[in-house]
């Protein structure tokens, strides 16, 4: 595991780096608004996928690098991870764009322009909680690449039933809330909540080619 820090328009930002011996891919994860990089889907995404031949660079935004407890509007989401992209790159890999919740958003808005190979939505949040009205549909149905998502059953943010139909794969987390983490009484474990997670991804990256 290596950090590098890297400049944006946004301020600096922190790549820590899980680099597969041979790697053929890089999948670039990012955060929510609420959390960081210690979320337990990229924890375990980065410690499973370097297996299977893909290098795991988990990003935090500049806010938070910057110490600061409020993500700023979506725009500047998407300007600091335009200027991490050239980083994420570098190692001249096809980049999967992911992320959880607003990096899920930002990963399918930039996708097109930053040429990805694909996006990985985790826990997208397609409408606030209680508001399916106000529906961010059209980011993820916009993304223009092959996209997974990867949700909980029980995210109030939008359930697997709620997404529209679209040129997406999904994968659903049973149980699971917008942090995919599943109540002790459900009738999995939180450890095979994650293994459905992680095996979902790996099957995914390998049908991608």
């Amino acid at each position: 595991m290596t950090q590098e820090t890297t400049e944006t328009e946004a301020g600096p930002a922190r790549i820590t780096w899980h680099r597969a011996k041979k790697a053929r891919l890089v999948l670039a994860a990012s955060h929510g608004a609420g959390g960081g990089i210690q979320a337990r889907d990229l924890r375990a995404l980065a410690d499973v996928l370097p297996a299977h031949g893909v290098t795991v660079a988990l990003v935090e935004q500049p806010w938070r690098v910057a110490g600061k407890k409020v993500a700023p509007a979506p725009k500047t989401l998407d300007v600091g991870w335009r200027g991490i992209w050239p980083a994420l790159a570098g190692p001249g890999l096809p980049v999967i764009s992911g992320g959880r919740s607003a990096g899920a958003r930002v990963a399918c808005r930039t996708a097109t322009e930053l040429e990805a190979h694909a996006v990985l939505a985790l826990s997208f949040p397609l409408h606030p909680p209680g508001r399916p009205e106000r529906s961010r549909a059209g980011e993820l149905l916009g993304a223009g690449v092959p996209t997974l998502v990867v949700q909980g059953g029980n995210d109030p943010f939008g359930k697997p039933d709620e997404f529209p139909k679209g040129d997406f794969e999904l994968v659903e987390v049973p149980y699971g809330d917008h942090g995919l983490a599943v109540p002790k009484r459900a009738e999995i474990t939180q450890e095979r909540a994650l293994e459905i997670v992680t095996d979902g991804v790996v099957e995914w990256i390998a049908s991608l080619g």
